[in-house]
């Protein structure tokens, strides 16, 4: 199966925002190169929010480009079997944890914004940290800290703040 192929089924599997849900199936329908970063018209993403449950915290990065603080995520690859192991991939290389394990319930949110390179429609996923988790900054981001669920409002924008509030339903 390809990446086009686990995308829709992924999409057209999550129950949630009916109409988000739509849009990115029909950008997909439209677009055979959707999800790949040379689509102008936008393309799909796949992040995950990191979060460590026993000590109610969660991984942000300072995105060295967007210079905000953000869940760990970025373009699909050709070697991304699935959005969720695309997530998972962008999650452990940004964040530097081993041992990560996405959610169960594929993705928690949907999320489109508008970057500098074009429209991302962003599948969003959460990743659970290990045990005794050790970050590890990446060239990708300025920074790389953990806060505890009440302070991300105070740092990170209202999509994380969502992404944050629908893992921690989904916990």
């Amino acid at each position: 199966m390809s990446l086009h192929d686990d995308a829709v089924l992924v999409l057209k599997g999550y129950e949630d925002q009916p109409e988000l849900r739509d849009a990115y199936l029909d950008h997909l329908a439209a677009h055979a190169d959707g999800l790949w970063k040379a689509c102008g018209a936008g393309h799909i993403t796949a992040s995950a929010l990191v979060v460590d449950p026993e000590r109610g915290r969660v991984l942000l990065t300072l995105h060295r480009k967007l210079r905000m603080w953000l869940q760990m995520g970025g373009h699909c690859e050709p070697g991304d079997p699935t959005l969720a192991a695309a997530a998972l991939r962008e999650a452990t290389e940004e964040s530097g944890v081993e041992g990560l394990t996405l959610l169960p319930g594929g993705p928690v949110r949907l999320d489109r914004h508008l970057t500098p390179c074009a429209w991302h429609l962003d599948v969003q996923y959460a990743a659970i940290a290990p045990p005794g988790a050790v970050e590890a900054i990446s060239d990708e981001s300025l920074d790389l800290r953990w806060f505890a669920y009440d302070a991300v409002a105070e740092v990170a924008d209202d999509s994380v703040v969502r992404l944050l509030t629908a893992t921690r339903r989904r916990l």
